[in-house]
């Protein structure tokens, strides 16, 4: 068999140090995994090949002297068999659209470390008009939800009773443990699972919550609805989510906004849009005419010679914007009513005036 070159493999120089090896491995399993886009099976067991060598001190070393053919079984030693190693990386389930960054910092010992749990994040939809929408509004959502224990305040434990330091973590709230891999000893650290994370529990438990120090209850939460907000938007209030067992964080509470239609009124962004109707002598003529907006009754000039349709502004008296400073825009589109019946009077004062046009 050819002898190989392992740390050409692995892209390194044979003074590498162990941590190098690592990091190198590490980049080009990645790289060359089957499961990815462009990954190449063969090059991935070759580089499985060079570190299941290069990471071993005694290994290496034999390798250093003798090379490639050092074991008479290509390099894996121990009879280790590739399937297994396959099905190592996968877990069964394959990799494709998985998290490399997690399995391979599990696998090296830089698992997260995990402390207390985060509580549940939830969400409540709640209803506003549409000038609400417009202004914005203050309401109060009542709900029922996962809150700190009242009877234990939280802490898991009966009234008066001792709160000790977790015994299996020492108060750490997390523990180191070691699993075998293919690629040998591996450590990770994890959340404690007899504290949760916390790094003590209770001499009794509470009754009340099982000692978990939450429990269902109802709440009342006071949520300001910016002006601007649109149709299906949400607010996220942090930490008035679902209280975390164990004295963990709370989650977030998502406040999902839905707004009523207001008849005759229409939006486009922070702008708003209604109809007018006017007469053809109006059009004709031009006028003043009144225009309910959002807040108040305002005066609006129709130019003569408007043609139906046609749209007129009415600056700043739109949705407030959700950055601040001015208001959209309300805008009035002009409609134009012809009469089906006239008199003879009248009539006859339009052919006069179609024979002078």
């Amino acid at each position: 068999m050819a002898n190989k070159d392992y740390y050409k493999i692995l892209g390194v120089e044979k003074n590498a140090s162990a941590d190098d090896i690592k990091k190198a491995f590490k980049k080009a399993a990645m790289q060359h995994h089957p499961d990815r886009p462009g990954g190449d099976e063969a090059k991935f067991k070759e580089v499985n090949e060079a570190y299941q060598v290069l990471s071993d001190a005694e290994k290496r070393q034999r390798y250093d002297q003798f090379g490639s053919d050092f074991e008479q079984q290509g390099g894996f030693g121990q009879g280790a068999n590739w399937e297994d190693i396959m099905s190592s990386f996968r877990g069964g389930g394959g990799f494709a659209g998985g998290d490399f960054g997690d399995i391979f910092g599990d696998l090296f010992g830089g698992g997260r470390s995990r402390g207390p749990n985060k509580g549940r994040d939830i969400q409540i939809d709640v209803e506003i008009d549409f000038k609400e929408a417009a202004f914005g509004v203050e309401k109060e959502i009542s709900l029922r939800k996962q809150n700190t224990c009242e009877i234990c305040k939280g802490t898991g434990g009966e009234p008066g009773s001792k709160i000790d330091t977790c015994g299996t973590c020492h108060g750490q709230g997390q523990v180191t443990q070691t699993q075998r891999t293919f690629l040998g000893a591996m450590q990770t650290v994890v959340a404690c699972s007899d504290c949760q994370g916390s790094g003590k529990k209770p001499s009794k438990k509470c009754k009340h919550c099982h000692g978990m120090g939450v429990a269902q209850s109802n709440s009342n939460v006071t949520v300001k609805i910016p002006g601007g907000i649109d149709n299906g938007q949400s607010i996220r209030l942090d930490r008035y989510g679902e209280a975390a067992p164990h004295g963990g964080v709370p989650g977030s509470l998502y406040v999902r906004v839905r707004v009523k239609p207001l008849k005759g009124f229409a939006r486009d962004g922070y702008d708003v849009y209604t109809e007018e109707e006017i007469n053809f002598v109006q059009a004709v003529l031009g006028d003043t005419i009144e225009v309910h907006t959002l807040d108040e009754v305002v005066k609006l000039v129709v130019p003569e010679g408007v043609e139906s349709g046609q749209l007129i502004r009415i600056k700043h008296k739109g949705m407030n914007r959700l950055e601040g400073g001015s208001r959209g825009d309300h805008y009035v589109k002009i409609k134009i009513k012809i009469p089906k019946k006239i008199g003879k009077d009248v009539r006859k004062k339009l052919e006069e005036l179609k024979n002078q046009l």
